[in-house]
């Protein structure tokens, strides 16, 4: 019997010899599992032997990922803590919020098994309204709310004449405070600046970086322009889980915005860039979702690590997301389905790479692939297909992936 509709495509496009493409339908192919036992008797079994492989994958190779990383970030936080201690000595106004909770870092996150950033949280936002109009996608400004407070706040020095809370001069501040704690902290031997950058990275034993980014922790509102979300035809996540989400608030980093790469407009320049890490993260619990993320990184990690690096665990959480909203009933996401939503994923992953665009799960009209090479993305769409053919047609492979 020969299945058709979305699973077909998903066969079909597996079926490719390798160096063919083929754009995917995501309204197609994402509204019905790759293994339907309707379609095709066989499947069951095949899919109760690629969720065999795929725990077995998680618990030996994922867990030990998982095991080695929480030691490097042991390691890393105990350079980054010396180094946040001379900066405060400085300048108390940047004070260490790096703390441990719960055998995890407040503000930590793990870009890479050797990259990762950590958000400083700053206090005394107070003066300041937060301005989301859309017109910078992924960023908002912070504008004082009344001319008369400028001298009223503890960053008086970082307002623009236009009354705006600059995140690049308080970023240029900061850089130049850490660069002068590198060379005070007892680990000046083991780490150093990374020069040609306007972000504060870190280079560790030569091993590791860690981008450090002043933030504002913002809680009790939700930005104008992720007002649409949840959707309002779509039964994921459900009232009571969104508004433990939206209670979670969002983040304003000083950093480099995705869309504004390249701009130099002094305005821009000043923005904020929005974050929403914890709200992400509590979205994503229940069922297997950590677990098909967990598996995710790791393939990406071991297979999916290339030139020009289009790909990074961020664009995985984020299909991670989408994938909730096309299958929101938690049967969706029990133990058993774990095969059918890695697939869903990957395919969606060659689709977005192939369309050259993955938009950001909050924020859609920001573009997670912006600036980055179209060979990068092409190649990365070819390693992608390779990866997800043989995990489908061989899941017994995944002992060598």
């Amino acid at each position: 019997m020969r299945a058709s509709g979305p699973a077909q495509q998903a066969w079909d496009v597996l079926a490719l010899a390798p160096g063919q493409t083929a754009a995917l339908d995501p309204s197609g192919y994402c509204e019905t599992p790759v293994y339907n036992p309707d379609l095709c008797p066989n499947m069951v079994a095949a899919q109760a032997k690629l969720v065999y492989h795929l725990n077995k994958y998680y618990n030996e190779k994922c867990q030990s990922r998982k095991a080695a990383i929480s030691k490097t970030i042991r390691e890393v936080c105990k350079v980054v803590s010396d180094v946040l201690k001379e900066v405060e000595v400085q300048e108390p106004r940047f004070i260490s919020s790096l703390n441990e909770m719960e055998n995890r870092f407040e503000g930590l996150e793990v870009i890479s098994p050797t990259e990762f950033e950590v958000v400083l949280y700053l206090n005394q936002m107070g003066v300041f309204n937060f301005v989301d109009d859309g017109s910078l996608p992924g960023c908002a400004v912070l504008k004082l709310s009344d001319g008369r407070k400028r001298s009223m706040s503890l960053w008086v020095e970082f307002i623009t004449a236009s009354g705006y809370l600059s995140a690049r001069k308080i970023r240029s501040r900061f850089q130049t405070l850490v660069a002068q704690a590198v060379d005070k902290c007892s680990y000046r031997d083991v780490v150093k600046m990374v020069a040609d950058t306007s972000e504060v990275k870190l280079r560790i034993r030569d091993r590791y970086v860690v981008q450090i980014t002043p933030a504002f922790k913002c809680t009790g509102i939700w930005p104008r322009s992720a007002a649409h979300w949840p959707l309002p035809h779509i039964p994921w996540p459900g009232p009571n889980r969104a508004a433990e989400v939206k209670a979670e608030g969002f983040n304003l980093l000083s950093k480099e915005c995705y869309s504004l790469t390249g701009k130099q407009s002094s305005a821009e320049s000043d923005a904020w860039v929005l974050q929403f890490a914890e709200a992400e993260n509590r979205l994503i619990l229940g069922g297997c979702r950590k677990k098909c993320l967990s598996v995710l990184k790791a393939l990406r990690d071991r297979h999916l690590e290339l030139p020009g690096q289009p790909l990074n665990n961020y664009h995985m959480k984020t299909l991670v997301s989408y994938e909730c909203e096309k299958h929101p009933r938690e049967a969706d996401w029990d133990e058993n389905c774990l095969g059918d939503r890695l697939n869903g994923i990957l395919l969606q992953l060659i689709s977005c790479l192939q369309c050259r665009r993955c938009p950001h799960y909050f924020l859609p009209n920001l573009d997670l692939f912006q600036g980055k090479p179209h060979s990068a993305l092409e190649n990365a769409a070819k390693q992608t297909w390779r990866l997800a053919r043989e995990i489908l047609t061989n899941p017994k492979s995944l002992e060598k992936l």
